[in-house]
């Protein structure tokens, strides 16, 4: 699709970004895929190259870019056929280190932030518990103040990143009766004693390692605290537009990276002595998924341009969140279908994205989330402009 506002350094970049992904990335995936973790030596790789620091300043070692190179970052690890190595890819980079950024201290940002956009430490962001998935102020998880030390007790769950990264920025309360202004964010090193990892066994995203975290006294510095103490679910409800918006993202370029894979199929594969591509009946599904595509494409890069503005969008970030995510599994059904008996087989990737895409609806805010946030600002005219 072209866009007025990729100039053309923004293509070059896409070049570079693809290429790197073909000779790096994409013959590893099958691998990662298998074993259920990802070479840790990719990150180090992705860090050299610039690609982990590019919302980030050069302070810290990054290259402080516009978003649109991000829009791009996105697009391109979304389409590596593992939805599990794409999200920990953007879990580091857009759900759980801008909130160090943003609100970390400098002491912290030297020894961690510089470290994640090196490539030298994986992070994760750890707030949902057995107990208390979309509704982040029931959480459990408690941080004590004991002298300089937060004493840390409670577990959380589906962490990405969880079992092999190297930190959590972990929400916990503080201040248990004093509901959301209670809640605050604090570092925590994984292999702080106390703390116990269970890796997730899960439906799909195979790569990635979901954790289910406990805390048992896990002693942790107060200078860890991110911000200040009781502002955690304020940082966290200003994260989270982002977080949707890239996911919503990887969402409509995993359906992209279906289409493409599923007409390469179309044009190879033959029945009744003609291509499957030449059937009427296939053409114009693919061509009603193509038309809905390009349409949220459209939305999603107005989302963009007022990230790159700074403003905080949450009615059209809850948009893209839901309308792509819904859309994708919609889209690689479809895809599936075209595949026949094949579609239903490990030899042929879209099997792997039709596990992949499923949780896409659940993550970073269900789409009931979205909705009601959604009716909220449509019914009863609830403003969240305001942070």
């Amino acid at each position: 699709m072209h866009n007025t506002r990729l100039t053309e350094e923004h293509l070059i970049f896409r070049d570079s970004l693809k290429s790197f992904i073909q000779k790096e990335i994409l013959p590893h995936i099958d691998k990662w895929e298998k074993e259920g973790a990802i070479d840790k030596s990719i990150w180090k790789k992705l860090g050299d190259m610039g690609y982990m620091g590019l919302i980030y300043p050069e302070q810290y070692g990054g290259l402080d870019l516009d978003f649109y190179y991000s829009l791009i970052f996105c697009e391109e690890i979304s389409k590596c056929f593992s939805g599990g190595f794409s999200v920990s890819a953007l879990v580091i980079q857009y759900m759980s280190t801008p909130y160090l950024w943003k609100y970390g201290s400098e002491e912290l940002k030297s020894k961690y932030l510089t470290a994640v956009i090196q490539g030298d430490m994986v992070s994760a962001v750890a707030i949902t518990e057995p107990g208390a998935g979309s509704d982040v102020q029931r959480m459990k998880t408690t941080a004590v103040l004991d002298g300089d030390e937060y004493i840390i007790n409670g577990s959380k769950t589906f962490i990405t990143n969880g079992y092999y990264g190297d930190f959590f920025i972990t929400a916990v309360k503080t201040d248990p009766a004093a509901g959301s202004k209670g809640i605050s964010l604090i570092l925590v090193d994984r292999n702080t004693p106390g703390i116990t990892c269970n890796k997730i066994e899960k439906l799909g995203w195979h790569a990635s390692d979901t954790a289910e975290i406990g805390f048992d006294h896990v002693r942790v510095p107060k200078s860890h605290l991110i911000g200040v103490e009781g502002e955690g679910f304020k940082y966290l409800m200003g994260g989270l537009q982002l977080e949707r918006l890239t996911a919503g993202i990887h969402s409509l370029s995993t359906a992209e990276s279906a289409m493409e894979y599923t007409l390469d199929y179309l044009q190879q594969r033959e029945a009744f002595n003609k291509p499957l591509k030449d059937f009427q009946v296939l053409r114009h599904r693919f061509a009603q998924m193509y038309a809905d595509v390009e349409t949220l494409k459209a939305f999603i890069y107005h989302c963009c341009d007022l990230q790159n503005q700074g403003i905080y969008a949450v009615k059209e970030c809850s948009i893209a969140k839901l309308q792509a995510s819904e859309l994708a599994i919609k889209v690689v059904s479809e895809c599936l279908q075209m595949f026949g008996g094949y579609g239903f087989t490990e030899d042929y990737k879209i099997a792997r994205l039709y596990r992949d895409v499923r949780v896409g609806t659940i993550i970073a805010g269900t789409s009931e989330i979205m909705l009601e946030i959604l009716a909220k600002i449509s019914i009863d005219q609830v403003d969240y402009s305001k942070k």
